[in-house]
């Protein structure tokens, strides 16, 4: 997951809910009694030695063929609840709740979908999370969401929601974004259905989804959801609600990472008199969390931390600086119960500003706690990997390019084994990777490093978007290195011929890169082909590759050089 925001979807509990499988939202429970409205067919309890070893708590013989008494399932169920929350610990839970499952399956009536089995399932999955064995988890809840039949009703629509969060929240937690937010949509699309396109219930599944498009760093899709929160909010919430201030919290954020810091401040704006007209009677927002919350709560911080980035957007030096040391206080001392997660969140954020105050070392200070603070953590090597990307900027800044490289490096190796090797934000690692590598005059590495870029960039924001274009300007400038005269002309010639019919010609960039391209050409002894090759057919992509200068501007993941 490449690096951290201060929204963002909460990890899997690792506690087993009594009535329901693990949902990140609030919905009616799937009830497992014999009462349960749900329309499939169960059979009737019956007296048996299963029914008199429930009463007395002892568990019963792993014998397959137990597995068929319909009372069995439901006790082991039970069983799984008692262990988990008598603190025995999640293993013998785990094997309660897999008999239980296996019990439901050979239980359940031919053509009748058994929503006992997705609920044990379900346990079985949150079991494993808890056991840090998220891709163990992965393929019960895909055996889960298989299970209800959404026709049938809302008990099985229910069912097959509660399956896909789930299975969404499991795969976040294996740094898997992409798959977590097909997850979620399908979610969300199935409660729609389900319960209508403007209840209530619809609108914490968008906000949660929204987040979770923040996490992916695709703010257009989250604002589009989040303003239909606000939109279900104002039909069924009353005026500045509660519910309205903390989507408009979210929209600040998104606001601010598109760059729209008026609307930002609007937004937190109206957030902090939502939370006034709900009966408080402070002035602000922040005085709000700490009267509810206490002084040390992370909420406060993340107030202090996002108002700290407004201001300095906006010009206002000293009180930005006086935000960012109030919420370092907080984060030095917190109270119990603050996740490390949401530490080293918000010490990555500061140390964004502080890179904005010209002080790469503190920066550099922040991102080597906030990296400490999630180095053991599951689930969060995706997270690690964006914030040692971040020290690589930090360390290319303050000319430290040995340690930039080592720490790119590390990053690549867990973008790559974290299925991340084909997003845009890896392929802007990978470019940064190189700049890094022609500073050591590793030109051959720095070259490898911008073509598989390159390669990334072109598929994933076109080869017209900004972060490509560096890219290329910077392969040309390898190959001028390497002695491969013919190629970086014709990347140049390819480069100036998109910007001469689709981009413009006053991006400053185009005069230097024509001015490269004359001295190429000088030095080649021939003038300029206006009709430039394709770049399939440019590069080979068995040769070897390189860099351009070192002033590249990380786009919208909010990293700089």
């Amino acid at each position: 997951m490449p690096g951290l925001v201060s929204v963002k979807t909460p990890p899997l509990r690792i506690t087993v809910p009594d009535d329901q499988p693990h949902t990140p939202i609030r919905a009616q429970p799937i009830r497992s009694d014999p009462k349960s409205n749900s329309p499939a067919t169960r059979r009737p309890p019956s007296p048996s030695p299963s029914t008199s070893r429930a009463k007395k708590k002892s568990p019963p013989e792993k014998s397959e063929s137990s597995l068929d008494n319909p009372d069995l399932g439901p006790f082991l169920l039970k069983l799984a609840r008692d262990t988990i929350a008598s603190g025995e610990g999640p293993t013998k839970a785990l094997d309660y709740a897999l008999r239980a499952s296996k019990s439901f399956e050979k239980c359940a009536i031919d053509g009748e979908p058994s929503l006992d089995l997705a609920m044990s399932l379900h346990v079985v999955a949150a079991i494993y999370c808890s056991l840090g064995k998220f891709e163990e988890a992965v393929p019960v809840l895909e055996r889960a969401i298989k299970v209800p039949e959404v026709a049938r009703g809302a008990d099985h629509a229910l069912a097959a929601f509660s399956g896909y969060m789930q299975l969404g929240d499991t795969h976040s937690m294996l740094g898997q974004l992409d798959r977590s937010i097909e997850c979620y949509k399908d979610g969300l699309k199935i409660q729609m259905e389900a319960l209508s396109d403007n209840d209530p219930r619809v609108a914490e599944t968008c906000r949660y989804l929204a987040e979770a498009h923040v996490q992916a760093m695709q703010f257009n899709e989250a604002d589009n959801l989040c303003k239909k929160t606000l939109e279900i909010h104002r039909v069924h919430s009353p005026p500045a609600s509660l519910e309205e201030a903390a989507d408009r919290r979210l929209m600040a954020l998104i606001c601010e990472a598109k760059g729209d810091y008026e609307a930002a401040l609007e937004h937190l704006v109206l957030a902090s008199m939502a939370m006034i007209a709900n009966g408080q009677e402070n002035e602000k927002a922040l005085t709000v969390f700490k009267s509810s919350k206490g002084d040390n709560h992370p909420s406060v911080a993340s107030v202090f931390v996002q108002l700290a980035n407004l201001y300095h957007k906006t010009g206002k030096l000293r009180e930005s600086r006086s935000y960012c040391e109030n919420a370092l206080r907080i984060y030095a001392k917190p109270v119990p119960g603050t996740t490390s997660e949401e530490i080293a969140s918000g010490m990555t954020e500061i140390s964004a500003i502080y890179e904005l105050f010209n002080e790469p070392e503190e920066a550099l200070k922040l991102l080597q706690k906030a990296m400490k603070l999630l180095e053991d953590k599951p689930g969060q090597h995706n997270t690690v990997a964006g914030i040692e990307a971040r020290m690589g900027v930090m360390y290319y800044m303050v000319g430290r390019y040995e340690v930039s490289r080592s720490s790119f490096e590390s990053a690549v190796a867990k973008l790559r084994a974290s299925g991340e090797r084909k997003s845009a934000f890896f392929g802007i690692v990978l470019n940064q990777m190189g700049l890094a590598c022609v500073q050591l005059f590793k030109i051959d590495e720095a070259a490898e490093l911008f073509e598989e870029a390159r390669e990334i960039l072109e598929q994933e924001c076109g080869p017209c978007h900004q972060d490509t274009l560096g890219v290329y300007s910077n392969l040309a400038a390898t190959y001028d290195a390497m002695g491969r005269i013919e190629d970086a002309i014709e990347i140049l010639e390819y480069v100036l011929k998109l910007r001469e019919e689709k981009l413009g010609t006053a991006n400053p960039d185009f005069d230097d890169e024509k001015k490269r391209l004359a001295e190429l050409l000088k030095e080649a002894g021939r003038s300029r082909n206006k009709k430039a090759k394709s770049l399939e057919n440019l590069i080979d992509p068995n040769s070897k590759r390189t860099k351009k200068e070192a002033s590249k501007k990380w786009s919208a993941f909010g990293f700089r050089s």
